[in-house]
C-alpha cells in the first residue's frame, strides 16, 4: 500500500518486551531486530525489557507500560506458541479492552508464505489496552521480521494509506 509522502510522519513511542525463560539482552536476537527496525523507521524506542514466561510477570510489565503516557505501543516477542510455558496471549487477555483479531489472522497468512502449515502453531495476537496498542509476535527472528515488515511497518506509519493505526490513536480512549 502507498505511503503519502506529502503527509507528516508521526513517530510512535514503542516499548519492546521479550518473553522468555532463557533469553538475556546479550542473546535476544528477536528483540534486537525489532529495536533496529523501530529505530530505522523513525520511531522512538520508549523502553525495552525481558519477562519470564509467567502470566503475572507479563501482566505487571504490560500494565506499567499501558499506564505510562510516554508509551503508545508495546510489541512483544515470544510466548505465543502452544506449549505449557507459552502464556503471552493469556496475559494479554487480562489487560485487553479490545482484541484486534485481524492482526493474528494476517500474521498467520504472511507466516504461511515462509513456514507453511507450521504457522497454525502461532497464537500471535493484538489488542488495545487503555489506549495503548499491544502486538504479540512469536519469538523467532523470522516471525519478528514477518510481523514488522509485513504489518507493523506500514500500520505504525502515519502516512500509510488508506488507513493506519496511528491515525486512530487519539480516539482509542473514547467512550
Amino acid at each position: 500500500m502507498p505511503i503519502d509522502e506529502t503527509a507528516a510522519f508521526l513517530p510512535v513511542r514503542i516499548a519492546v518486551l521479550t518473553i522468555s525463560d532463557t533469553r538475556t539482552f546479550a542473546d535476544d536476537r528477536s528483540g534486537d531486530i525489532l529495536v533496529a527496525r523501530i529505530e530505522t523507521a523513525g520511531h522512538t524506542l520508549a523502553d525495552r525489557a525481558i519477562a519470564k514466561d509467567d502470566v503475572a510477570a507479563i501482566v505487571a510489565r504490560l500494565a506499567a507500560w499501558i499506564d505510562d503516557p510516554m508509551i503508545d505501543c508495546v510489541i512483544t516477542t515470544g510466548g505465543t506458541g502452544v506449549t505449557g510455558r507459552d502464556v503471552t496471549p493469556e496475559a494479554i487477555g487480562q489487560v485487553a479492552d479490545k482484541m484486534i483479531p485481524g492482526f493474528g489472522e494476517l500474521f498467520r497468512w504472511l507466516s504461511f508464505q515462509s513456514i507453511g502449515t507450521s504457522t497454525v502453531q502461532s497464537r500471535a495476537c493484538a489488542c488495545v489496552a487503555r489506549g495503548t496498542y499491544i502486538f504479540a509476535l512469536p519469538g523467532s527472528t523470522g516471525a519478528v521480521k514477518d510481523g514488522w515488515d509485513g504489518i507493523l511497518k506500514d500500520q505504525l506509519d502515519s502516512r500509510h494509506k488508506p488507513c493506519n493505526f496511528v491515525e486512530l490513536m487519539p480516539r482509542l480512549r473514547e467512550r
